[in-house]
C-alpha cells in the first residue's frame, strides 16, 4: 500500500477534511524512512506544533512559504528537478494566486 513514488498526488476534499493532516502525516513517515521532505506553504498556514504531533521532525523539513504561485510554482520546480527530494507538498493549489491579482493589476484595464 501506500502512494506511488515519482508521481504527483492530488488530495482534495472540503475544507477541515484532513487534506493537510494526510500530507502532514505523509512527510513524517517519509522522514522516518530516511526521506528528505520539502513543505510550500502557500496558505502560509503551516502549524509547528500540530506538525510536530503528527511526528514531523521540522528540524528537517525543508520549508517555503512564497508570497505568490508563481514564485511557489519555482521553487516546486527546483525540487523537483533537484531530484533530492521524496516528498514535496504544495499547500495548497487553490492557494497560488498570481502576482497580478496580489498587486490589483487584474482586471485594471477597463475599457
Amino acid at each position: 500500500g501506500g502512494l506511488p513514488k515519482g508521481r504527483i498526488i492530488e488530495i482534495y476534499g472540503p475544507e477541515s477534511s484532513g487534506k493537510t493532516t494526510l500530507a502532514l502525516q505523509t512527510v513524517a513517515e517519509a522522514q522516518k524512512k530516511g526521506g528528505i521532505c520539502a513543505f510550500v506553504d502557500a496558505e502560509h498556514a503551516l502549524d509547528p506544533v500540530y506538525a510536530r504531533k503528527l511526528g514531523v521532525d521540522l528540524e528537517n523539513l525543508l520549508i517555503s512559504q512564497p508570497d505568490t504561485g508563481e514564485q511557489a510554482l519555482e521553487i516546486t520546480d527546483t525540487l523537483v528537478r533537484s531530484g533530492a527530494i521524496d516528498v514535496l507538498v504544495v499547500d495548497s493549489v487553490a492557494a497560488l494566486v498570481p502576482r497580478a491579482e496580489i498587486e490589483g493589476e487584474m482586471g485594471d484595464s477597463l475599457p
